[in-house]
C-alpha cells in the first residue's frame, strides 16, 4: 500500500489546493497513477489538504531504510504522532563505549 514520492507529486500534480481526499484520489486516477499510489491516497486521514507537503506528510511512503534500522525505530517509538521515517535511531552505546575495534 506504499508508493514513493516521485510517483505521488506526479499522480497529484494538477490538483487546486485546498483540496479533500476524494479530489485528490479523483485527480490521480484521471492521471493514470498505479494502484499503489492510489491506496496510498484512499489510506490518508479524510480531511482538507492545504499544500503537496501536507499530501506528502500524511500519505504511507516507501522507506529508504534498512529493514533493521525501520525495526530499531519502531522499537524505540516516542514519538506518537510522527511517521516512522521522521523518528530518530539513537547510537548504539556499545560501539560508543568500545569502540568499532573491540577485537584488538
Amino acid at each position: 500500500m506504499a508508493t514513493d514520492v516521485d510517483r505521488l507529486c506526479q499522480a497529484i500534480s494538477d490538483v487546486n489546493y485546498p483540496a479533500g481526499k476524494s479530489d485528490l484520489v479523483q485527480t490521480a486516477l484521471r492521471a493514470g497513477a498505479d494502484a499503489e499510489t492510489v491506496s496510498a491516497l484512499n489510506a490518508i486521514p479524510q480531511e482538507t489538504y492545504n499544500s503537496e507537503t501536507d499530501v506528502l506528510r500524511a500519505a504511507p511512503l516507501e522507506s529508504k531504510q534498512a529493514e533493521a534500522d525501520r525495526a530499531a525505530q519502531r522499537k524505540l517509538h516516542t514519538k506518537p504522532g510522527l511517521s516512522e521515517q521522521d523518528k530518530d535511531i539513537p547510537a548504539q552505546q556499545i560501539r560508543s563505549e568500545l569502540g568499532e575495534n573491540r577485537a584488538s
